[in-house]
C-alpha cells in the first residue's frame, strides 16, 4: 500500500471504532490525528478543546504565525514544508545560549527559561508543550501577567510531576488551548495536533 492509502485506511478504522464521538466537524480531525499518532482511543475522553481553539489556531497559521516548541522532537515532528506556504516558522529555544545561561544562573529548567526568551515574540503565535510542565506553568504565569498573548496554547506535557496539574491550570486560563486531563501527553501528540491544524489551514475556508 502507498503511504496515503495506509493513512486513509487508518483514519477509516478510527472513524469506525470511535463510534458516536460527539466532537464537532472542526474538532474531530484534531482528535482523530492524535488517536492515529498514539493508537490510543482514550484520547476521546481525555482531550479538551477550548471553544475558540480550532478557529484561533487555524487563523494564526494562515497569518504566518511563529510556532514555539518546548522540545526539538516536537519541532521536527511539525510539517514545516506545509507551514512554509503560509510564511510560518517553528522555533525551539531549548539549546539557545541565552536559555542555558539563564537556567544555570537562576537555577530553573531550560524549558522555563525558553518560555521567557520566546515571550516577546509570542503574541499571535502558538506555543506547543509536549514534554515539560515547567514550560506550561511559566507560560500560564506570563499570560496571567499580560506578558504573553498566544493565539493558541497546545499544552500536552507528559509525566508524573506537575503534568496533570499544569494542564488543569491551563484549562482554567482564559486562552484558546488544546490540552488533556491526566498524565498522558508527549511531543509526538503535540506535533500531531499542530499538523492537523496545518492541514485544516490549507483547506478552502
Amino acid at each position: 500500500m502507498k503511504p496515503h492509502e495506509i493513512e486513509q485506511l487508518s483514519f477509516q478504522t478510527i472513524d469506525g471504532e470511535a463510534g458516536d464521538h460527539g466532537f464537532s466537524a472542526e474538532q474531530w480531525p484534531v482528535v482523530r490525528r492524535v488517536i492515529h499518532t498514539s493508537a490510543d482511543f482514550e484520547w476521546q475522553q481525555m482531550i479538551r478543546l477550548h471553544p475558540q481553539a480550532i478557529a484561533s489556531g487555524v487563523a494564526a497559521l494562515r497569518s504566518g504565525c511563529a510556532i514555539f516548541t518546548d522540545t526539538h522532537m516536537a519541532r521536527v515532528g511539525i510539517r514545516q514544508r506545509d507551514l512554509a506556504r503560509f510564511g510560518g516558522r517553528v522555533v525551539c529555544y531549548m539549546t539557545d545560549e541565552r536559555v542555558a545561561e539563564t537556567a544555570s544562573r537562576e537555577g530553573i529548567t531550560r524549558a522555563r527559561a525558553a518560555v521567557n526568551v520566546a515571550a516577546p515574540e509570542l503574541n499571535g503565535g502558538i506555543y506547543v508543550v509536549g514534554n515539560a510542565p515547567t514550560a506550561l506553568l511559566r507560560l500560564i504565569e506570563l499570560i496571567h501577567q499580560g506578558k504573553a498573548r498566544p493565539a493558541l496554547v497546545v499544552g500536552l506535557p507528559v509525566g508524573f510531576v506537575n503534568a496533570a496539574e499544569s494542564k488543569a491550570l491551563l484549562l482554567a486560563c482564559d486562552v484558546p488551548s488544546i490540552t488533556n486531563v491526566g498524565r498522558k501527553g508527549g511531543s509526538n501528540v503535540a506535533a500531531a495536533v499542530v499538523n492537523a491544524l496545518i492541514i485544516m489551514a490549507g483547506e478552502e475556508p
